[in-house]
């Protein structure tokens, strides 16, 4: 039994990513009840739908349930840069018929605030988890004092070692080739980005809190190889998307099960943060990374309403399908039956009766 397993009393020593628009409480809630950790992104949630979503859960399984949270700095407006990154889109507006946005959106994500922290409190989840780093001390505290245990992400060993220093539980290691956002936050910089089994030993021996690999890992002998290494346990969230209890799209489905799968990069272009997802015809005719995007996560808006109608369309020409570097490990299968086929070749010794 893992220290991982323990600090979350939990079976198996597997965390279920976090995936913002892509599902909810219903695949957090089958892989608590299978006995692994279900997470469940509140990012994009207003206070009330966190705890909506959390009721729900609750009313499913009484197993430990993670909540996640963004922590990026409000950015301020800029109307006239968001008008400019608006201004590539309008062909592509006009290819659709529709009529462009007269103003510039506002975030569709907030940080975590007083108002999640309230939440936090009401709700007691038995972990939440951070991404882009840590919220302000007061509010940590809060979350603390909640009684629940606290996790991050960190792309580097410097942001791990910043991470153990702020009083953190955990630590998950996000290598380079997992979908969705880069948890970067100390450094901007793509090129300090590195694999998973680079920078998960590295993280390992400058901590000395429980270690979490995550990125590229897909299957029993991914999840065997990263507790190797010595990780405490491991997060995965790719293999997950084409479970039924995920709210995947049709279009994020359909690519997902292309040969074009295996090629994704890192792009800036749908919410003006580095994140992993599959190339599609938007990050070919503007660039994986375009110096004009907004700050995160203001570039959004420009590309809804094309998303929108190209999804009706059955296109996913504008949409933004995350995913890692390695899709083999996509099922669709019930989220319990991949969670078990996960862990399939752990020995007795790592898996926990609780």
């Amino acid at each position: 039994m893992s220290a991982l397993q323990s600090l979350f009393n939990i079976q198996f020593p597997l965390i279920q990513a976090p995936m913002a628009g892509v599902q909810g409480w219903e695949l957090a809630s089958a892989v608590s009840a299978a006995g692994a950790l279900g997470s469940i992104p509140c990012a994009m949630l207003t206070p009330d739908a966190v705890r909506d979503a959390v009721t729900r859960f609750r009313a499913q399984t009484d197993r430990p349930l993670n909540l996640n949270f963004f922590c990026h700095q409000s950015p301020e407006p800029d109307a006239e840069g968001q008008q400019r990154w608006l201004e590539l889109f309008l062909p592509w507006y006009t290819e659709l018929g529709l009529e462009a946005p007269r103003a510039p959106a506002g975030p569709g994500r907030l940080p975590f605030n007083q108002a999640m922290a309230d939440r936090v409190i009401e709700l007691a989840p038995e972990v939440v988890s951070f991404h882009f780093g840590l919220p302000e001390p007061s509010l940590l505290e809060q979350v603390r004092a909640s009684g629940a245990r606290i996790i991050s992400s960190a792309t580097t060993v410097e942001e791990a070692c910043w991470l153990e220093r702020q009083g953190v539980d955990a630590i998950i290691a996000q290598g380079v080739e997992a979908g969705g956002h880069r948890g970067m936050f100390l450094s901007e910089e793509i090129s300090t980005q590195v694999g998973t089994f680079a920078l998960l030993p590295q993280i390992r021996a400058a901590v000395n809190v429980p270690v979490i690999a995550a990125g590229g890992i897909a299957d029993a002998a991914g999840v065997q190889a990263a507790l190797a290494l010595g990780a405490d346990g491991v997060q995965v969230g790719t293999a997950y998307l084409l479970c039924p209890e995920a709210n995947t799209s049709a279009v994020h489905r359909a690519a997902l099960l292309s040969p074009g799968a295996s090629h994704t990069v890192l792009t800036n272009l749908f919410s003006g943060r580095p994140a992993r997802g599959i190339v599609n015809r938007m990050i070919r005719e503007l660039g994986a990374i375009n110096p004009a995007a907004p700050v995160f996560p203001l570039a959004t808006a420009a590309s809804a309403p094309l998303r929108a109608r190209a999804e009706s369309l059955g296109r996913c020409d504008f949409s933004p399908l995350w995913a890692g570097q390695n899709v083999t490990g996509c099922r669709s299968i019930p989220a319990a039956e991949l969670t078990r086929a996960l862990v399939s070749d752990l020995k007795p010794s790592s898996v926990s009766s609780c």
